[in-house]
């Protein structure tokens, strides 16, 4: 039977776990440059955002950002795989939405390592496309990540398309994009922020899919009773 549903999903905070990864390659760049490393709780809170904007707002400067950003990624390259594990319940949601409707990953971490990831963890092969950051001109919250995804899938119609991600980037991206949004509290966005920019907010991966399951029990059970 033809999938008619497409449940685009994001990353970090959504599906893994990457944060020890991330903050030891960000001190390894800082340290690289012989600076001190910003705390923590900083870094976290840009997370979901491009790296290179993520340097700027941690202070460095223009001319500097993108040669922060080329050794956190030479360092990411070999911290990624043993320091990335999935979040609770998000193998159980790949796989139960690849029960029912077409995947996609709409990403701002870079595409090519996000691959490999993946198919580190084993899951690469549910997912018909993959949108990192260096595909887009514009990342999330533009809507142009979720669109190109949807373009290269062939979808032509938004009435059963959703995204899944962890903050307001995502939701705002897929709004933008004139999809449905499930909003998860299993990552960076805060719950109050959220709340303000997704109609819908599970607390996981798993219960976002099961979510959208029964909205499209509950369209069926409408088109059956018209038909009586």
């Amino acid at each position: 039977m033809k999938k008619e549903t497409v449940i685009l999903f994001d990353l970090d905070g959504t599906l893994i776990d990457s944060t020890e990864a991330i903050l030891k390659c960000f001190d390894d760049s800082f340290r690289h440059f012989g600076l001190e490393t910003p705390p923590d709780e900083e870094i976290k809170a840009l997370i979901g955002h491009p790296l290179d904007f993520m340097y700027a707002h941690l202070g460095v400067s223009e001319d500097k950002v993108w040669d922060f950003v080329d050794v956190y990624k030479q360092h990411y390259r070999k911290r990624s795989k043993p320091m990335t594990t999935f979040l609770p319940f998000a193998k159980e949601a790949i796989e139960e939405a690849a029960s029912f409707a077409r995947l996609g990953v709409v990403t701002t971490k870079t595409g090519e390592y996000s691959e490999i990831l993946l198919e580190h963890m084993g899951v690469m092969h549910y997912f018909e496309v993959l949108v990192g950051r260096e595909h887009v001109t514009h990342p999330k919250p533009h809507p142009e990540p979720v669109l190109k995804a949807l373009h290269q899938m062939q979808i032509h119609t938004l009435h059963d398309v959703w995204m899944i991600g962890d903050t307001c980037l995502d939701m705002v991206s897929a709004k933008d994009a004139g999809t449905g949004a499930v909003g998860v509290l299993s990552g960076y966005g805060k719950k109050e922020e959220l709340q303000r920019c997704s109609k819908f907010l599970q607390n996981d991966a798993l219960s976002a899919i099961k979510l959208i399951k029964s909205f499209k029990k509950k369209l069926k059970l409408s088109h059956n009773n018209l038909k009586l």
